[in-house]
């Protein structure tokens, strides 16, 4: 019997709208569609009334689904001979793991499309008003994680980023963000540097708040800012108010 194929499809950052015209397809192809925690549930809509839904959500400190289910859950289902889309948020190549569920496809031989997705990085900066790149204020952009395998990312050359990067992006930070800035200024990063963290980027609850690295950890706690965020770190942060256009919500909206 011929194996299914798999589709590992970016649902991108939050707002429905913003998702691919290939992922919407593929999503009404789909026989089975295993999604993310962050994958907004409206996407859903897309596929086929009698497919078959399977969560596989994980947060902060709660693991969910096995990384190791997900994968026996793609292998088991394509051997049915289904079509399957795994249904990720942002890109799935940008720590989204979905190098790894490729790689467990081709080592069972089974065949598979990558369908890139818009990612938070870039996309929930420029709800905020922020352009990542500008041809003044920043000519490089690296993207980041703040969260590594044993919890604080201390594996990263933040040397080079604090004095070969214009603009920093990074992922998964918030509960490291005290650890985030006191090695980017212990590598020299001047303490006046513009930083925002965006909350929910991209969606009908994102709340921006901006300061500086010696003052960020002091405004994100006060306001008590919570995952999902990004955490914007350049002179580009210093084009928010004048760029703003997106409207914000209130620290008491929840994530839907």
């Amino acid at each position: 019997m011929e194996k299914g194929k798999v589709y590992i499809v970016g649902a991108g950052p939050g707002d429905p709208d913003l998702i691919t015209v290939k992922a919407t397809k593929c999503l009404a192809e789909a026989d089975v569609i295993l999604y993310d925690r962050l994958v907004n549930r409206e996407l859903l809509k897309y596929g086929k009334p009698d497919a078959e839904y399977i969560y596989c959500g994980k947060a902060p400190g709660n693991h969910g689904v096995p990384q190791e289910d997900i994968h026996q859950l793609l292998i088991s289902k394509s051997i049915e001979s289904k079509t399957i889309v795994r249904l990720k948020g942002g890109d799935p190549f940008i720590f989204g793991r979905g190098g790894e569920e490729a790689e467990v496809l081709v080592k069972h031989g089974i065949q598979f499309e990558i369908v890139p997705g818009i990612t938070s990085g870039i996309a929930a900066p420029a709800y905020a008003g922020i352009p990542v790149t500008h041809r003044e204020w920043g000519s490089s952009f690296a993207i980041v994680t703040g969260h590594g395998v044993t919890g604080k990312p201390d594996n990263i050359n933040w040397h080079h980023l604090a004095h070969g990067v214009d603009t920093i992006a990074i992922y998964m930070g918030i509960k490291n963000l005290p650890f985030i800035c006191k090695q980017l200024r212990s590598c020299g990063k001047k303490a006046d540097t513009a930083v925002a963290v965006i909350e929910q980027g991209t969606t009908g609850f994102q709340r921006t708040c901006t300061g500086t690295i010696d003052s960020i950890v002091g405004i994100v706690t006060r306001e008590q800012v919570s995952n999902p965020a990004m955490i914007i770190i350049g002179e580009v942060v210093n084009l928010s108010t004048e760029l703003s256009w997106f409207s914000e919500k209130t620290k008491d909206m929840e994530f839907a």
